[in-house]
């Protein structure tokens, strides 16, 4: 049996997260100040009694739900994983829980993603769309003939990929993808094309965090979201972290990775249970496997 640790990302915040842990745990109440102090703003305050609307914020949500996943998986009582993933920002989260870089230095980049993708949406706001039981080869030919910018952004399971792009740009690709046979094109609840060229101010900003960043050789692989495969060597790992900002997160392939070498126990540890039904849809048949969560 092998056990994967798998970490959600921006979207399964909720008001009042963390709340119970901070209180029940002395371990994690500890990181969460320590959190606090790193950021320069009580994050955890936001966290326990903001309001929906205070946690979308780019610059809060992402922070917040790294430090949720983090600190769960810091007072969880389970043994060491043979591999971990993440989506999106859980990556970050991954790489914490893999032992490849501290929890204050992966703060300190979410932060800084987090700064970096919110001023990006402000400069140039963006959209995303979720497309519904279409075949993902079909979604990335109408996108490429699409005008203006708009890519397949998320794979998150067969027949869920996400585009994303100039707002004009997935509108149309919206209603073509429709016309392919989508069963649904819903436009997401976000202000900006994560996961596209439009990232592409955000990544140069990025880069110079992630270059002075102490990565160091993971004690498990790590399936990073670029290449959907399992990553030990810290140059990729952080050349992987960069790309990712303008590159799909490829949740689907990294899933049947891990499955491929051997996974059997999915546990999703953080906010929320998106990826534990990701995964059942993506492992769809497989009655041998054993997917939980912790938050």
């Amino acid at each position: 049996m092998k056990r994967a640790f798998i970490f959600p990302g921006q979207g399964s915040q909720f008001s009042g997260m963390g709340k119970n842990l901070y209180e029940s745990n002395p371990k994690a109440r500890e990181m969460m100040e320590r959190a606090n102090e790193v950021l320069g703003f009580r994050i955890t305050d936001i966290m326990f009694e903001g309001s929906a609307e205070d946690l979308k914020a780019t610059r809060v949500t992402q922070p917040a739900i790294f430090l949720h996943s983090v600190a769960l998986a810091g007072c969880s009582e389970f043994p060491v994983p043979d591999m971990v993933g993440g989506h999106s920002l859980g990556e970050f989260s991954a790489l914490v829980a893999a032992g490849a870089v501290s929890f204050e230095d992966a703060l300190r980049l979410v932060a800084a993603r987090a700064g970096a993708m919110q001023r990006c949406c402000e400069m140039q706001p963006g959209a995303m769309a979720a497309i519904i039981a279409l075949d993902s080869d079909t979604i990335e030919t109408i996108c490429a003939r699409t005008p203006g910018i708009v890519v397949a952004a998320n794979y998150n399971s067969d027949g869920q990929v996400v585009i994303s792009g100039e707002e004009q740009a997935v509108k149309e690709a919206c209603a073509a993808l429709k016309a392919a046979g989508a069963k649904r094109a819903l436009p997401l609840p976000v202000s900006g094309a994560f996961h596209s060229p439009l990232m592409e101010p955000a990544r140069k900003e990025l880069a110079e965090a992630i270059a002075r960043t102490e990565i160091h050789r993971p004690l498990c692989p790590v399936y990073q979201n670029v290449t959907a495969q399992g990553e030990t060597e810290p140059g990729r790992i952080k050349d992987n972290l960069l790309l990712q900002l303008t590159s799909p997160v490829r949740w689907t392939q990294s899933v049947k990775a891990m499955l491929a070498d051997g996974a059997t126990e999915f546990t999703e540890i953080g906010p929320g249970s998106v990826l534990q039904g990701l995964v059942g849809r993506i492992a769809a048949g497989r009655e041998d496997l054993t997917i939980q969560g912790i938050q």
